[in-house]
């Protein structure tokens, strides 16, 4: 049985806070808010040295992030306060966490609390979700539903086809499974590789080809799915475990207790190699879930993948502006055909097009700087 660890690591966390904003920061969140609404873009806090992009969205609270190696950071509103509503929500992004691991997550928040001017305790810290995955290059991999123990009542989804919807049915290659509620605790075993490609999110194949260039391996080519098949299992512990029963209230719990929880929940749930055994409590476990097991039994603060941000930050920044070119050229072949471009004189088309795309841009009612400031803040790479 084949398989190699491409990465193992925290894949999400969510704290909620017990503190509030102060008055001359809401009122700058109240201005970038309405810029945001009125550009339909992001405004901008910068504090501290800090820069705070702020969504339209989010009602009473405002929603904000600090970029894909940051966190999505909601704060409410202190004069419009939602009832027993934490004042503060700290979701950490992916990224940052597969880089910067817990160690790194706690440096960014106490970074953006000290910038922001936030006065709290660590006591006032409730965790509310923790996700821990592990990749797997297994191509010879299928999931099975059968194959999954979980208590009684327990809720399982498998997934199915090409488009990944949810179904009851047999038919069509699997390419996930997932077990449990979120708000307990969950089992997801899903084809990462197709996620990757449909979401464009090159920076895991950066941390994927990074630990094989680790070990001498030559990098992965996602075009070869029988070379390239990564499964994901990820274990994912919402409040009820967190907060109510491991009672986690402070980052020094999370570093000491949160292995505990994750090795309770896989004691709870578990992934087997089905046998003719009635009971199926005696099945034996499958080879990767042993793996998995391991991975999450040994030190989980040794959680970094060793890339460094820039480097995830570039490959998503890459597969962006190819993306784009595409679509570009799309556009730029149907206005050719619509204009009776031959296939020869298509070149010479889209460089004479450039006056006419020139023009345009000079009749527009907003200057060309005020357009590429509003594109680039759609997009923050660090």
């Amino acid at each position: 049985m084949s398989v190699e660890i491409l990465h193992s690591g925290f894949d999400g966390l969510k704290f909620t806070l017990q503190a509030e904003i102060s008055p001359a920061l809401r009122h700058e969140l109240i201005e970038a808010k309405a810029y945001a609404k009125a550009s339909n873009g992001e405004g901008e806090v910068k504090v501290g040295g800090l820069v705070l992009s702020v969504r339209a969205g989010g009602g009473s609270c405002f929603v904000t992030h600090t970029g894909d190696h940051g966190a999505i950071w909601m704060f409410q509103d202190p004069e419009h306060r939602i009832p027993n509503n934490p004042g503060i929500t700290v979701d950490f992004r992916a990224f940052g966490l597969a880089t910067g691991g817990l160690r790194g997550a706690e440096a960014h928040f106490r970074r953006v609390m000290a910038a922001l001017a936030i006065p709290y305790a660590d006591h006032q810290l409730r965790v509310t979700r923790a996700d821990f995955a592990v990749d797997l290059l297994a191509p010879w991999f299928e999931p099975d539903r059968m194959a999954l123990v979980v208590p009684p009542g327990t809720k399982i989804t498998e997934y199915a086809g090409g488009n990944e919807t949810a179904t009851q049915a047999t038919g069509g290659r699997v390419t996930g499974l997932r077990a449990g509620a979120i708000a307990n605790r969950q089992l997801a075993i899903y084809d990462k590789r197709a996620e990757v490609i449909q979401q464009r999110k090159m920076g895991w194949l950066t941390i994927w080809n990074a630990e094989r260039a680790r070990r001498d391996l030559p990098p992965l080519d996602l075009a070869d799915r029988e070379a390239s098949q990564v499964w994901r299992f990820e274990m994912r512990l919402g409040s009820k475990q967190l907060r109510n029963r491991f009672e986690m209230q402070s980052w020094e719990d999370v570093h000491a207790v949160i292995g505990d929880a994750f090795n309770d929940a896989l004691g709870r749930i578990r992934y087997c190699a089905p046998t003719s055994d009635r009971n199926r409590s005696r099945w034996p476990l499958h080879g990767l879930w042993q793996r998995f097991g391991e991975v999450i039994a040994s030190d989980l603060h040794q959680n970094c993948c060793g890339v460094l941000p820039s480097d995830v930050a570039e490959a998503n920044r890459t597969a962006k502006m190819r993306e784009l070119d595409r679509q570009l050229l799309g556009l730029f072949i149907t206005r050719a055909a619509v204009s009776d471009v031959t296939e020869g004189e298509m070149f010479e088309f889209m460089e004479n097009h450039i006056a006419a795309l020139q023009r345009h841009c000079d009749d527009h009612p907003k200057t060309l700087g005020e357009r590429l400031a509003k594109a680039a803040g759609r997009y923050r790479w660090v």
